[in-house]
C-alpha cells in the first residue's frame, strides 16, 4: 500500500490515539507518544507539514512492530 504524501505529523498523532498512543511530552517541534498496550511503548513524531516519507515509514514501521502486525495492515487500519 502506498504510503500519503501529504500526511501532517498532527494528523498522524491523532491517527495513532486510536491505537492508545498519548502524548506525553513535546519538545519543540517533536511530540512524544507513549503506549502502555500491549506493552509499553514510547514513540517521537515530529509535527511537520508534511511528513516526509522516510519517517513516516519508520514511524509506521516501530508502531507495527511494537503491536505485532505487519506495516500494510497498519496503515489499512490506521489511515484506511
Amino acid at each position: 500500500m502506498r504510503l500519503p504524501r501529504d500526511l501532517t505529523g498532527a494528523q498522524l498523532i491523532r491517527a495513532l490515539g486510536q491505537l492508545g498512543y498519548q502524548p506525553t511530552r513535546q519538545s519543540g517541534s517533536h511530540v512524544r507518544l507513549t503506549c502502555e498496550s500491549p506493552m509499553q511503548h514510547h514513540l517521537t513524531v515530529p509535527l511537520h507539514d508534511p511528513l516526509r516519507i522516510g519517517t513516516l515509514a519508520a514511524v509506521l514501521s516501530a508502531v507495527a512492530d511494537a503491536h505485532g502486525i505487519s506495516r500494510d495492515e497498519l496503515q489499512q487500519r490506521l489511515l484506511g
